[in-house]
């Protein structure tokens, strides 16, 4: 149903209405029509539920721009969010939409930028803090920020920030921030653990429900293709070749697979580019900064380097391979059909994966689409078809053009009009045509059908059990919560420094003087040896000089990696 609504009618003041207008608003989208009269007219807790591209920064940033007291530099708002990159987005949003609003001072704050430089901008007085928990806490403990001042108190993408093993620090952050006023969350999904932080620091929350919980983006096409292992990468490229016009993220399982698919790319003249923890702050915002200007065409990015992306206009996700949960794909998908627009969310998979396909479309009530791998004939004919399309669009009136039309005609005399379009292709698409001459078909045919799936008994239940938990490694390491470690903290050193994606990282508990960590035992868990001669940020001077894991409990089965690995083991 389309929105006839406007900003007018909920409530907003005239400065942030011009800012707002020049940014291109024209209608609310549903959360913001919901969202907006309800936080400005009420100062409360609020639950508000909504799916990714949804407009939910303006739903809580209009309001919240509205109530600041712009005569006062002091904290009033923290707004947390889980990466950096949103963060960016967010505080160059409030800023836009502020923009008319004289005294507004906002301050970003994250981890892998200079501290002292945010610490300075804190110091000079703000009224809004975007952070990042790890940061923030950080910036807490040098008694950089008091957070008792803010009274408001904004988790965005709170689904996102437990993913990432914010819990503990969500926990004390709204355990400083005494006296706020209110507590907005926003969020995607609502897991058992946000419900509990609903029920430890809010206090009777009003709930807003934007669409249903646990579902993608209606305006997404959901697509699969399978391929087998070795023709993955060239699934890839025909995908692109077959859509030249996709401006698109390309997700995959590790780093170092975003980086390799990336650079083979390029190699090939593609305009990709990689997103990923091991890039410094200034790589990963040129990267950003080429992909928004739609210089990169093509984003390579892993499930956490790629939270908090907002990019309008992108056609296509790809999934280099399924994600191990829902609320993953739901995330991924969501960076397509933003804002009401429609999008392809296309997944390469093998055989095995069917099953998980088939899960993912049951529980998110969505229906795949298999579709043939194009053919190099089918690339071909969509290229030159294309091309063809939009040399007929070209404007050539312009006079600087028409004063050599006469010598290229003389040029071209003798050719045939069949013979100079030949040339024309030829020439443009040569080493298409070459690389696609001899292409062979690689659609892999299904299998037939299983028999229904049947419950196990309980013995045989028991045994999965059993072997799943043979299926993962505890680790110690020689640092705790009396170090200043916290379970982000930990999480975040772990995603940067090693290959491990974040699907093979189990349980990670925070002791005082130590702390566990579980390991997927089926990952290459020779990467460990990077973190050697690394720490996790945020550490007190209280921390060992040397930070080593130990292996808890080895376990008799073998694992990819293990013998490289220089990880201690107990004897």
């Amino acid at each position: 149903m389309q929105t006839t609504s406007s900003f007018e009618t909920l409530g907003i003041h005239e400065p942030l209405l011009a800012g707002i207008r020049d940014m291109g608003f024209e209608h609310p989208t549903p959360v913001q029509q919901q969202a907006i009269p309800r936080l400005i007219a009420q100062q409360a807790d609020t639950i508000v539920l909504a799916q990714t591209g949804t407009g939910k920064t303006a739903a809580f940033g209009l309001p919240l721009l509205q109530q600041i007291d712009l005569s006062v530099r002091q904290v009033q708002a923290l707004i947390l969010s889980p990466t950096r990159e949103l963060a960016l987005q967010i505080a160059q949003d409030l800023k836009e939409m502020g923009k008319y609003l004289s005294g507004l001072h906002i301050a970003t704050v994250y981890g892998g930028s200079a501290i002292q430089q945010q610490m300075r901008q804190l110091r000079q007085g703000v009224q809004i803090v975007v952070a990042t928990p790890g940061r923030l806490i950080d910036l807490v403990q040098r008694q950089a920020i008091q957070l008792q001042t803010a009274r408001w108190v904004i988790l965005d993408e709170a689904d996102e920030m437990l993913n990432m093993g914010f819990r503990d620090d969500i926990h004390f952050i709204l355990q400083q921030a005494t006296q706020r006023q209110c507590c907005w969350l926003f969020s995607a999904t609502m897991p058992a653990e946000i419900r509990q932080i609903v029920r430890q620091f809010m206090h009777e929350p009003a709930e807003i429900v934007v669409g249903k919980q646990n579902t993608v983006a209606s305006g997404i096409s959901h697509e699969y293709y399978v391929a087998h292992a070795q023709h993955k990468f060239e699934t890839l490229r025909r995908l692109i070749d077959f859509h030249p016009e996709l401006f698109g993220i390309v997700f995959t399982r590790t780093k170092a697979e975003a980086q390799e698919i990336a650079d083979r790319l390029m190699r090939l003249g593609y305009e990709a580019e990689a997103l990923h923890g091991d890039l410094s702050q200034a790589q990963r915002d040129k990267v950003m900064e080429h992909f928004r200007a739609k210089t990169t065409r093509i984003l390579l990015a892993t499930d956490v380097a790629a939270r908090g992306i907002d990019v309008d206009n992108i056609s296509h996700v790809i999934h280099f391979g399924l994600p191990d949960d829902l609320e993953s794909y739901t995330h991924r998908s969501g960076r397509t059909a933003r804002a009401g627009r429609t999008g392809t969310s296309i997944s390469i998979i093998h055989l095995h994966e069917m099953e998980k396909l088939r899960r993912l479309e049951k529980m998110l009530r969505i229906r795949f689409i298999r579709r043939s791998i194009p053919t190099g004939q089918q690339i071909c004919e969509k290229q030159l078809y294309h091309y063809f399309e939009q040399l007929k669009q070209i404007d050539f009136s312009r006079a600087d053009i028409q004063i050599y039309l006469r010598a290229i005609q003389s040029s071209l005399e003798g050719l045939s009009k069949e013979e100079l379009i030949e040339r024309i292709a030829a020439y443009e698409f040569q080493h298409l045509l070459k690389h696609y001459a001899q292409a062979k078909d690689l659609n892999v045919p299904l299998p037939e059908a299983r028999p229904a799936y049947r419950n196990p008994s309980r013995q045989q239940a028991s045994q999965v059990h059993e072997q799943s938990a043979e299926e993962w490694i505890t680790f110690r390491v020689n640092i705790g919560r009396a170090h200043g470690l916290y379970k982000a903290s930990l999480l975040q050193w772990l995603l940067d420094h090693t290959e491990l994606p974040r699907s093979a990282v189990g349980k990670l508990i925070i002791l005082d003087q130590y702390s566990l960590m579980e390991l997927d035992a089926r990952a290459d868990l020779s990467s460990l040896q990077r973190l050697q001669n690394t720490r996790p940020q945020g550490l007190l001077s209280t921390a060992p000089e040397e930070i080593f894991l130990v292996k808890r409990r080895p376990k008799s089965r073998t694992y990819p990696g293990s013998q490289a690995s220089s990880v201690r083991q107990d004897s």
